[in-house]
């Protein structure tokens, strides 16, 4: 199984390439449903998110080898500025913020998309320095231009950061001028814990986001470009299009995807599950898997679903048994001082009052779809029975190939969107952070062709010779 990361322009077959524009289009037809579901119910975008579902999962099955090419990656760029002019995107932004947020939004993708078209070092950097550039631009105009957003999630991190700093325990808080549910705080207690800092600091929560998705990019690039012992990269292969530039790409990607500014504008905390996933696979794919607990352990003690990781991983001999276990464990652990000095309030908050709520009627979903078109409330039990029976599937699978790191995150998204599309609440920034570690997969993939007939290993990341030095973690 090859382990290098060589120059994807000298290696990419005319099928490679056929199949990275083929990817290219599917990317921008399911982020441009995204930003357009906000805030609508659409057959279409349940279409498009369904097809994009059981694409994924044929890409999954059959090991599909998908390059991200200079061609792939101008195609996804281009069209995100275009889905910004020519598609319906929510903000409440106004006036000139909202014209110079736009501006941006179209100009660096085009501009990248064009530095990144000639693969060359330089032109890389300063695509790398245009993205993050950029991003803080539109991220810093929507906090500033729209100080008080009216979404309930906005106020409940607001206010459950100011509890925490009067060590008052946020889950028997009641909200005040809360646009939503008044007396719930839904996520997990390290949500508040890891961008309270932006609130006290700053002012507003989402500094902190702003910060964390710089982290998730910082781990993305880290990812891409970690020197590998016997690589035999030369190098071009380490600045042009290979490691350094799939890097740069991914990243302009994943922050100028279409409906960026209403995932910076709603403070929606995805990023930071995206940062603790990255950097989990930072520190597994450097052998440090052990380290690796803590990234896990704080994502999953800031959203409950990712506890459907777990199983997973736990199946995944570079990570394994022990590790998730203690991952699980830890988690734990972080949460208890929250569960232990008010624990109805935490369970109501956390789970009863999640699994009891009312359906969102501009949720696009399978859930909505029965509902809104047939009048059918989907049996609880029956979504659950989907959800988990989609989990034991992906760990039936991942247990026998001990796919690559770059799989296996693909195999998480499959789950992931999986447990979304039957859900009665899930919207942009769930399926955001689906597509997110999708592209995040490709800055691992190795560009030279996988063997045929391995059943372990596959595009880069954790390989299989290291899948024989851990036999059960």
């Amino acid at each position: 199984m090859s382990t290098g990361t060589g120059d994807v322009a000298g290696v990419a077959t005319a099928t490679d390439r056929t199949r990275s524009l083929a990817f290219a289009v599917a990317w921008l037809a399911y982020f441009t449903a995204l930003q357009w579901s906000l805030v609508r119910f659409s057959l279409l975008i349940v279409a498009v998110l369904t097809v994009s579902t059981v694409a994924l999962g044929v890409w999954q099955w059959r090991r599909i080898r998908v390059l991200l090419t200079p061609l792939a990656a101008a195609v996804m760029l281009v069209g995100s500025a275009i889905a910004t002019v020519a598609v319906s995107l929510f903000s409440y932004l106004e006036g000139t913020p909202l014209v110079v947020v736009k501006a941006v939004l179209v100009a660096v993708p085009l501009l990248v998309a064009v530095l990144l078209r000639s693969g060359r070092p330089g032109p890389t950097r300063a695509a790398l320095v245009v993205t993050i550039v950029g991003y803080l631009t539109v991220a810093s105009v929507a906090v500033l231009g729209d100080p008080a957003p009216r979404i309930d999630v906005w106020v409940t991190l607001q206010q459950a950061s100011d509890a925490l700093g009067r060590g008052v325990n946020f889950y028997g808080v009641t909200w005040v001028d809360s646009p939503g549910v008044p007396d719930a705080f839904t996520y997990l207690p390290w949500t508040a814990v890891l961008l309270a800092p932006g609130r006290w600091l700053a002012g507003d929560v989402r500094w902190a986001l702003m910060l964390w998705t710089v982290v998730a990019a910082i781990g993305v690039w880290s990812l891409a470009t970690r020197a590998r012992a016997g690589a035999g990269g030369t190098a071009a292969d380490r600045d042009g299009p290979g490691p350094r530039w799939r890097a740069t790409a991914v990243i302009a990607l994943l922050l100028f995807a279409p409906g960026t500014l209403t995932q910076v504008d709603q403070a929606w905390t995805e990023p930071l599950l995206l940062a603790g996933i990255v950097w989990w696979a930072v520190l597994v794919d450097r052998d440090r898997a052990w380290w690796a607990v803590l990234p896990l352990a704080l994502a999953c003690a800031s959203k409950q679903h990712l506890a459907l990781l777990l199983p997973v991983l736990l199946v995944w001999r570079p990570f394994g048994v022990r590790r998730s276990v203690a991952t699980g464990a830890l988690a734990a652990v972080l949460m208890a001082p929250w569960f232990l000095t008010a624990p109805q309030d935490f369970v109501h908050d956390t789970v009863s009052l999640l699994v009891s709520f009312h359906a969102i009627l501009f949720a696009n979903t399978l859930y909505l779809l029965a509902l809104n078109t047939f009048g059918v409330a989907l049996p609880f039990w029956l979504t659950g029975l989907v959800v988990l029976g989609t989990l034991a599937s992906v760990m039936v699978v991942v247990h026998r190939r001990q796919p690559s790191l770059a799989e296996l995150l693909r195999w998480l998204a499959l789950l992931l969107l999986v447990a979304n599309l039957v859900n009665k609440q899930a919207f942009y920034n769930q399926y955001w952070l689906v597509g997110a570690l999708v592209v995040v997969s490709l800055a691992l993939s190795d560009p030279r062709p996988s063997v045929p007939g391995r059943d372990v290993g596959g595009e880069g990341g954790v390989h299989d010779h290291r899948l024989r030095r851990v036999p059960d973690a």
